[in-house]
């Protein structure tokens, strides 16, 4: 479902992502660690169609990203680090209006079933999402992506500022899409997320995949003596 092949980016003098080569399968959770600086950004926005690669090329459910850019994008699904919505609309309007964006239609009801989905109180899918907490906006975010029927999802540090209760309920989410067959790819700096929820977990140093590891053979405690060993 999402692939790249040497792919390489440069700024000027600066090698940004070095001949990088990865595959992450249908109903895979991938997770790609690594401190800041180390490519994972610039991996998503390759993959997003937003940069374009030096060399190399990527693939979208067998769809060049360099070829075409525009085709990915029906099946892809972008969650950042903070979810950008409308912040007067409600939860409920938000998903109906980015549904009808990716050409997709829906009752009420239907809209209330993404949501619930999500796990996202019912009490709060006719309230502005201004007042929603970031693990809330989060969930609307994939709501959003159930509701286009995105077949690979991109999450850029989705556990960062979430407490822990939250953390839980977005690992449990994460899992579930993995079970449906959906395909994640989520770059992180939580060792303990990673190893709880990914199938497979990839280190990335200095542009460069330096380590690409099954999650079940590793404690959160050995991956995280790895990592420091590593990076």
């Amino acid at each position: 479902m999402l692939k790249t092949i040497n792919l390489h980016k440069k700024y000027n003098d600066f090698t940004a992502l070095r001949s990088l080569n990865l595959e992450v399968g249908k109903g895979e959770i991938f997770a790609l660690l690594g401190q800041n600086g180390a490519g994972k950004s610039t991996t998503i926005n390759i993959l997003l169609g937003l940069i374009k690669a030096t060399s190399g090329d990527a693939f979208i459910n067998n769809i060049s990203v360099k070829d075409h850019p525009q085709d990915i994008k029906k099946h892809l699904a972008y969650i950042p680090e903070t979810v950008l919505l409308y912040p007067n609309l409600t939860g409920i309007e938000n998903l109906d209006f980015f549904s009808q964006i990716a050409g997709f239609s829906y009752t009420e009801e239907e809209l209330a079933n993404f949501l619930k989905r999500t796990g996202l109180q019912e009490t709060a899918h006719h309230k502005a999402l201004g007042g929603y907490s970031k693990g809330m906006r989060q969930k609307v975010g994939i709501a959003i992506a159930l509701a286009k029927n995105a077949k690979v999802l991109l999450l850029d540090e989705p556990t960062s500022g979430l407490d822990p209760i939250a953390t839980a309920e977005f690992t449990e989410i994460v899992r579930q899409l993995g079970q449906e067959g959906r395909t994640v790819f989520m770059a992180t700096h939580d060792i303990f997320n990673a190893v709880s929820v990914a199938t497979n977990i990839g280190i990335m140093k200095q542009g460069e995949l330096v380590q690409y590891l099954p999650s079940k053979d590793f404690s959160a405690s050995e991956l995280q003596g790895l990592y420091l060993k590593t990076i």
